[in-house]
């Protein structure tokens, strides 16, 4: 991984991944061939299989094996943690599962490199495609959260739930110091919004996941909204209480 200095931007690209030998290395490959200025980082989140090693084997990205699994929250914010320690200019979140597209990356980053915004949002909701969607029930439940979310911050994101996310250094100091651990896009945005930080949502294409299996889906998906709009309500009660 470069970490010396130079004039030229530097980007993160932060793979959160866990159990996902079947798609890790195509994730990997696809991303090294988009754009090898990019480094990359597969945060193994303690996987039962062998996402680790199939990650290193491909020679193309830095492996951290966790030592117990910290689920998403954790092992994405050990990226920032990075990112932020090695002094990237840019941070890139984006799954290990086979379902976001790499050469989508360079069209989040281009609004942080014209520094209009901190942090861009890869939806697949604010445009027209035929890309895949999910089902209608989480889409359903993604409404609703992006309504709570419109009532804390003030801010309309159509797709609260993506984990395909760009942000610069500031936003990328934020979440290295505090980051949601259960499910953390959709309160990451309240947090983001209260310290400040201008959030973008830009249309991207997504496929299907190549392997694994979702952490939302059959009743954890009502546990989850459960879980989550709570969540969402304390993480803006608190921010607002830090700002008064």
């Amino acid at each position: 991984m470069n970490t010396t200095g130079n004039s030229a931007s530097r980007t993160l690209i932060i793979v959160p991944a866990f159990n996902e030998s079947n798609a890790i290395v195509s994730v990997v490959d696809s991303l090294a061939a988009t754009d090898a200025s990019w480094d990359i980082v597969v945060i193994n989140d303690r996987s039962s299989d062998d996402t680790g090693s199939r990650a290193r084997s491909t020679g193309k990205a830095r492996v951290i094996d966790l030592c117990c699994n910290l689920g998403i929250g954790g092992a994405v914010q050990t990226g920032f943690k990075i990112a932020r320690d090695l002094r990237y200019d840019f941070a890139v979140q984006f799954d290990g599962d086979g379902q976001h597209k790499a050469e989508e990356i360079p069209r989040l980053l281009e609004p942080l490199e014209r520094e209009q915004t901190d942090v861009v949002i890869g939806s697949r909701f604010c445009g027209q495609s035929d890309s895949f969607k999910s089902t209608r029930g989480r889409r359903i439940g993604i409404n609703l959260l992006g309504g709570l979310i419109f009532t804390i911050t003030g801010k309309r994101i159509s797709d609260c739930t993506s984990g395909f996310r760009a942000y610069n250094k500031q936003a990328i100091s934020v979440l290295a110091r505090e980051y949601p651990t259960d499910y953390p896009e959709p309160e990451a945005i309240v947090l983001l919004s209260k310290h400040g930080m201008r959030i973008q949502e830009i249309a991207v294409g997504m496929q299907k996941r190549r392997g694994g299996k979702s952490s939302i889906s059959g009743i954890k998906a009502a546990w989850y909204m459960i879980k989550v709009m709570p969540a969402i309500v304390i993480a803006g009660l608190r921010q607002r209480s830090r700002c008064e």
